[in-house]
């Protein structure tokens, strides 16, 4: 059924091309010939794409040690019930019935593992782009061109950030590919993929862009603007390119969305205009410099716009500013939304991240932004981004409608949980199924505001929740996994 889909859709786009005598930049239909001449003329387009462009891609095999999983997880209880996760030396040495340190040189012993992708040569000296996931913390990276001959690479740098990584070889007048502008890339447009699909050597498939701007949500990067084809991808395509009809890279297959493992037609790769940027400067400096808002950014959704008094759901809205980078300075604030940036529009967070990612530490921008229903103009001197932050899992008050059970933030809280400086409650247990649960709220959530209102103790968490249930929704601020964010909680209606 799926192949006599693509013949279908295959004859339809031929026959369309023939109707319209649209010219392709790689051939052009002559408006007289039959629907298999122009069939015939199509497939002979995608042979001399493949034929020019596979000699540039690469099979890779990244060998790297791994650390074996000899025990249980640290949080299941050796009674079957809950543990303290904060007393993690004690559990240690009654669990595992020896001190930590004993148990870490056991861990020590690393099997290997091997990890198989593609990539393609940039350059007649032997750059070659792939994915970072390919190549990360590899021991030996060694590159196959053609079916026969190999080559140990060196990897020049990797940014996990984009999921983009430069390796070289030691060769000269290699064939290479050249770089497309993916910002003109638009959906429909013809796209195919090369790559080594579960060991299977330049394979080629087709398709089309199906979309652009997709996220994974961080799942695969920090900064992520997919293109989305149902060009045919699978694992060992990670790290090859998506080429235009021209022959040139738009974007390196990074991932798939699939419920069973394999191909479902939905394929992810990175722009290449993306990547570019990251190449440039892992190959100059041997790391990514970035420019830095200092805030906590999440999407808009309809519970959030009604609770800020927004009419629709476009632009980003700011959770949270950190003291002292370059949004405070600005004057921006956690509540603003953020609706142009130099002049253009933004709408979802992914696209800010990414804007502001894409320009340089002390670079200026122009933002925009939505407060109290004003728009409001800040120029903000973009700062470098620090290292990430490390957050560890929390744990004793409940509230019924919720489900969930707080306490207040302690000194010994805070610096195990790595709230130092901070104020709030921490929810210490959550109801299985709750609106607590259902909200995205865990062990060890900070809430920090009730309704744009600070609370700084379980007394005042219990008089604000209160109070705001009378209106039928909660805004919560709340921090966790080293990320503040806003949460609406929808309460159920009581019968009167």
């Amino acid at each position: 059924m799926k192949n006599t889909t693509v013949r279908f859709s295959l004859v339809f786009g031929a026959l369309v091309i023939l109707v319209l005598g649209v010219s392709w930049p790689v051939f052009a239909v002559d408006q007289n010939s039959s629907p298999i001449d122009a069939l015939r003329q199509m497939g002979k387009a995608f042979a001399k794409i493949s034929e020019k462009a596979s000699p540039a891609v690469v099979g890779i095999e990244a060998e790297k040690s791994i650390r074996q999983q000899e025990y249980p997880s640290m949080r299941e209880s050796p009674f079957g019930g809950p543990t303290d996760p904060f007393d993690e030396d004690f559990f240690d040495y009654f669990f595992y019935g020896r001190p930590r340190q004993r148990r870490q040189q056991q861990q020590q012993q690393k099997p290997r593992q091997s990890i198989r992708g593609s990539g393609f040569l940039i350059s007649p000296d032997g750059y070659i782009l792939t994915n970072n996931h390919v190549v990360d913390s590899a021991e030996k990276v060694t590159v196959k061109l053609g079916e026969n001959t190999e080559f140990k690479a060196k990897v020049i740098g990797t940014d996990p950030d984009s999921d983009v990584a430069v390796i070289k070889i030691e060769t000269s007048n290699q064939p290479y590919l050249e770089f497309a502008d993916s910002d003109t890339l638009e959906v429909g447009e013809w796209v195919i993929a090369i790559g080594n699909p579960l060991g299977l050597s330049h394979t080629v498939t087709a398709g089309i862009v199906s979309a652009k701007g997709r996220s994974m949500h961080g799942q695969l990067a920090r900064y992520e603007d997919f293109i989305q084809t149902d060009a045919a991808i699978n694992f060992g395509n990670s790290g090859g390119p998506l080429l235009n009809l021209d022959g040139k890279v738009v974007g390196i297959n990074a991932a798939i969305v699939s419920s069973t493992g394999g191909n479902m037609g939905i394929g992810l790769a990175i722009p290449i205009n993306m990547a570019k940027n990251v190449y440039n400067q892992l190959v100059s400096k041997g790391t990514v410099e970035r420019g830095f808002l200092g805030v906590v950014i999440q999407d808009l959704n309809g519970s959030l716009a009604k609770s800020f008094n927004l009419k629709e759901t476009r632009g980003v809205l700011i959770s949270e500013v950190t003291k002292g980078l370059a949004a405070e300075k600005a004057g921006i604030k956690a509540g603003d939304v953020v609706v142009e940036i130099d002049g253009q529009p933004v709408d979802r967070s992914n696209e800010l991240q990414n804007r502001i990612g894409m320009k340089k530490p002390g670079a200026k921008v122009q933002m925009v932004v939505l407060r109290d229903g004003s728009r409001r103009e800040f120029t903000v001197e973009l700062a470098e981004k620090p290292a990430k932050e490390k957050v560890a899992i929390g744990k004793s008050q409940m509230v019924e409608d919720l489900g969930l059970t707080v306490q207040n933030l302690t000194d010994d809280l805070a610096e195990r949980l790595g709230y130092e400086g901070m104020s709030g409650v921490v929810v210490t247990q959550v109801e299985q199924g709750s609106l607590a649960e259902l909200s995205g709220i865990s062990q060890g959530t900070l809430i920090m505001e009730i309704d744009r209102k600070p609370v700084k103790n379980t007394k005042e968490f219990r008089e604000a929740i209160e109070e705001s249930a009378k209106g039928g929704t909660i805004l919560l601020l709340i921090r966790d996994e080293g990320y503040t964010r806003f949460v609406v909680i929808t309460l159920p209606q009581k019968d009167k």
